[in-house]
């Protein structure tokens, strides 16, 4: 009896249809196709040049700028007027002296001017100058041109991924009507 029962197993598991179970393979019966092996023939990067980001580049730049000549100037000149009077005020007597002291005024404040004029400058000074430059460009491999040969035939695809010696390739039959 129990070997009755086995044979039966045997025979009802052997009416079963196989189905594949790597994920990879296509039901044969249902769309008439089949996964293979194929050769890789040549493999060809595909290149792309991207830009990298935008960056701030800065460079101190030595400056120099003219002194406000106009707060020296007058300054100059009103010490140059008092100092002048002084001196004026003390030669003389009477109307002599005040044409002294006035006198000694205006020469005091022309000289203190000119004194100021000349020691205008310059100050020296640092500026900081920035600008956006674009990054460096590069080449990024973004495909990858495979030439293979399936059965005697080449073909030609882009892949994402370098395939290395052999690339599985669908091969579906139809008729042509």
């Amino acid at each position: 009896m129990k070997v009755l029962r086995v044979a039966i197993a045997l025979l009802l598991a052997g009416t079963q249809p196989a189905v594949a179970q790597d994920r990879g393979y296509v039901d044969e019966m249902v769309s008439n196709a089949k996964v293979a092996w194929a050769d890789v023939l040549r493999v060809d990067p595909v290149y792309d040049r991207v830009r990298g980001p935008a960056r701030e580049v800065c460079e101190d730049v030595p400056t120099s700028h003219p002194v406000d000549e106009r707060g020296n100037r007058v300054a100059g000149t009103v010490i140059g007027a008092i100092v002048g009077g002084a001196i004026g005020s003390t030669v003389g007597k009477g109307d002599g002296r005040r044409a002294a002291t006035v006198a000694g005024a205006v020469a005091g404040g022309a000289i203190g001017n000119s004194v100021a004029r000349g020691n205008e400058g310059y100050y020296q000074g640092v500026e900081r100058h920035c600008r956006m430059e674009a990054g460096p460009a590069e080449e990024r491999i973004v495909a990858y041109d495979v030439q293979y040969r399936y059965r005697g035939d080449v073909f030609m695809s882009r892949l994402n991924h370098d395939p290395g010696d052999r690339v599985r390739v669908r091969v579906s039959i139809e008729p042509v009507e």
